[in-house]
């Protein structure tokens, strides 16, 4: 008998042995519209391999770039909805679930990375957060930062005046429609991987993004004239669902937590240590950088804190608390 168990208690464990070396890894999509050349995307790869080997074969995430899997709205719509899921794409797009996000990356807010990086630490931000969890929403971070977005266009602007009649891509967002319509142009909503043929065809006649984005996606191949306005600034948000997270030991949130930091990190210190080279790359390929009247526009895109009735009362006023305590610090 003393037998009979012992040889039942090692085929419990070469069962237990087994069913463990053949379990398949938890499968994460990670979907985002940037292509593979541009440094997000870049920085996303280590992020994964850090995460696919720290977890010791547990989970599996792959990537899905360039707009292959729903990005955007739709994205993040798959994340709210608990799928097993990550998305990285705009901050604006966490506005459709929590409309003050869209407040705290406003146009001409920011006029450095630094001030931009400190108000995501503040605790109105971690307010916000705390809110898109109660929608399904982890969000892991808000620090991927790409550049202050400009003009991307045929011809130069140099005031508001200048974009009328101008047909510009923006993404799926309100936040950024009500800004270039009150900047002049006419806002054309589009995913981005769509723009290329369509500045080709004529659809429209330029788009905003960043000098990591002009050279990444080689739109300098289609326009050639860059001006400065700096609108807003690119910054993507990397979410999970919150199903998922919810799912995961603690061991894996505090990997996944901890590469996707090494990751913002990354990307923020090839964005700041490239941007000059990416400028210089740009005008060696015809490019012409013109400077604007940043008060002019400035002044025109003011009209934009008054269009959303959905952000709290008060928020433009909680914003600019935060940020000359920021600017305070310096």
């Amino acid at each position: 008998m003393k037998r009979f168990f012992r040889l039942a208690t090692l085929l419990t464990l070469f069962v237990v042995l087994v069913s463990g070396l053949s379990a398949a890894p938890r499968v994460i999509k990670l979907t985002t519209k940037f292509v593979p050349a541009e440094q997000t995307t870049l920085s996303l790869v280590k992020v994964i391999d850090g995460i696919n080997k720290g977890s010791n074969g547990a989970l599996e995430v792959q990537l899905f770039d360039s707009g292959t899997m729903p990005i955007g709205k739709d994205g993040l719509e798959l994340v709210a909805q608990g799928g097993d899921v990550m998305c990285v794409d705009g901050v604006d797009f966490l506005g459709d679930y929590v409309p003050d996000f869209n407040a705290i990356i406003g146009p001409f807010l920011y006029t450095s990375f630094d001030e931009y990086l400190a108000m995501a630490r503040t605790p109105l931000v971690e307010e916000l957060k705390a809110k898109a969890y109660e929608q399904g929403i982890k969000v892991l971070s808000i620090d991927w930062v790409f550049g202050f977005r400009s003009m991307m266009l045929k011809k130069p602007v140099k005031v508001p005046e200048d974009m009328i009649g101008i047909n510009l891509r923006v993404p799926t967002s309100p936040l950024y429609t009500e800004t270039i319509k009150a900047l002049g142009a006419n806002p054309i909503a589009m995913s981005y991987p769509d723009t290329y043929a369509a500045i080709q065809s004529g659809v429209i006649d330029g788009v905003e993004g960043s000098i990591m984005t002009y050279w990444g996606t080689k739109q300098w191949e289609n326009v050639k004239e860059y001006s400065l306005t700096n609108h807003l600034l690119g910054v993507s948000a990397v979410t999970i669902s919150r199903k998922l997270w919810e799912s995961l030991t603690p061991e894996q949130q505090k990997l996944i937590q901890e590469q996707v930091d090494f990751g913002a990190k990354d990307n923020l210190d090839a964005t700041v240590a490239s941007e000059a080279d990416f400028m210089e790359k740009l005008k060696g390929v015809g490019v012409h950088v013109h400077e604007v009247d940043a008060d002019a526009f400035n002044k025109a895109a003011s009209v934009v804190f008054t269009k959303f009735p959905k952000w709290s009362p008060g928020i433009y006023d909680k914003i600019m608390v935060e940020l000359n305590k920021i600017r305070g610090k310096k």
